[in-house]
């Protein structure tokens, strides 16, 4: 794939057609439809139901978007490989799907039945394949879909022209689950963006302000959503053992439980309760380092944190440990339980400002957009 900077123009491609399974209003894979379209402009734009229509005016919606099944994925789910099997006709010359369940068993009529068919793979639905993943994949009614599902999905997986998937780690996981070779195209991330604003910072608002000013000026900061598996209680833990304050942002679930440990914690912890973009830039540029401990299938906090200078602690598997450069950007460690973690954090913490940049930016959006385009043309031939 292309490692160069973004071009200057591109050659046109035929029409196409982009997939993805849902849209919502926020969320990581919609960041990146947003950086396909802008990639791939002759696309048209189709998901099992959009819930973003603001965000994403001329996108087409399935059958499922008319019925009551669009408002839980748990009950959609047996339905989703027959309704991707019939979208309608189309002229596209290929097909791109966005997937992490069941969007690249995608089928058009007409002329688009002939159409190469590439797909950009976040994971093999992990509900089927890895529900150790995943705790939403261990319900009984699942585990009876994943066992019907399993040779339907591998079989449509075959069906693709070429497959890249988001890391390395899910490259494997293509391997193992469906046989297949997988390219490697990383996620993209507003590398470029967060370093200009670090030169021309957004304005905070007068709240905003504040919290950043109430904080200590040395932490260890971890963000995410607030669910079990972010395990953001590592944390805390991490901060406790080299003896620093810690900041958590986000929002979820599993905030009662961090609460609890926060108030048993022998080191203050902050809460910053769901930052906005800018006040999450301020805090991975204000923080000693920023603790990664979920294993992630890519990871663009990590890169985030980076572009800001930070250096970043984080597992020495999965998707992080692809992005952090031990000794480089910051460290890696088997285990935030053990005694590595404040070695990790010494470590993380006296890395070069320009090394945690310069490597953010072989992950910036402008450089997807390069490897999309010219992944899809060299598919084309």
């Amino acid at each position: 794939m292309q490692s160069t900077s973004e071009q200057t123009s591109w050659s046109p491609l035929p029409s196409g057609e982009i997939v993805h399974e849902w849209l919502a209003p926020i969320g990581g894979s919609e960041n990146v439809v947003d950086e396909l379209l802008l990639a791939l402009p002759e696309a048209r734009l189709t998901a099992a139901w959009n819930d973003a229509p603001d965000r994403f005016p001329t996108a087409r919606e399935t059958v499922l978007a008319r019925t009551p099944l669009r408002r839980s994925k748990a009950l959609a789910l047996p339905a989703m490989p027959a309704t991707w099997r019939f979208l309608g006709r189309s002229d596209a010359k290929w097909i791109l799907s966005s997937s992490h369940l069941f969007s690249h068993h995608a089928r058009f009529s007409g002329a688009a039945r002939q159409a190469k068919r590439l797909v950009y793979l976040y994971t093999p639905a992990r509900y089927i394949w890895s529900p150790e993943l995943d705790s939403r994949g261990t319900g009984p009614g699942v585990r009876l879909a994943s066992s019907l599902f399993k040779g339907i999905d591998r079989a449509r997986a075959q069906d693709a022209d070429s497959i890249v998937a988001i890391s390395n780690y899910v490259a494997k996981r293509v391997e193992k689950y469906w046989g297949l070779d997988a390219g490697v195209i990383y996620p993209p991330v507003e590398s470029q963006a967060i370093i200009r604003e670090l030169e021309s910072p957004t304005a905070l608002t007068p709240a905003e302000q504040s919290i950043l000013e109430a904080l200590p000026s040395d932490f260890v900061l971890g963000a995410s959503r607030f669910i079990p598996y972010k395990r953001l209680e590592d944390v805390i833990s991490s901060g406790a053992a080299v003896d620093l304050p810690v900041v958590l942002a986000g929002a979820g679930p599993h905030l009662p439980v961090l609460r609890a440990m926060a108030e048993a914690s022998r080191v203050p912890v902050h809460f910053v309760d769901a930052p906005s973009t800018a006040l999450l830039r301020r805090l991975y540029q204000r923080a000693t380092v920023f603790i990664f401990p979920a294993l992630e299938d890519f990871g663009i906090m990590p890169v985030e944190a980076m572009a800001t200078g930070t250096g970043v602690v984080a597992l020495d598997r999965g998707g992080a440990a692809e992005t952090v450069q031990h000794g480089i950007t910051g460290a890696t460690v088997s285990d935030f339980s053990s005694g590595d973690v404040v070695r990790a954090v010494e470590e993380a913490a006296s890395v070069s400002t320009a090394d945690c940049q310069n490597a953010a930016l072989t992950y910036d959006a402008s450089l997807f957009r390069d490897r999309m385009r010219f992944w899809v043309a060299e598919t084309l031939g």
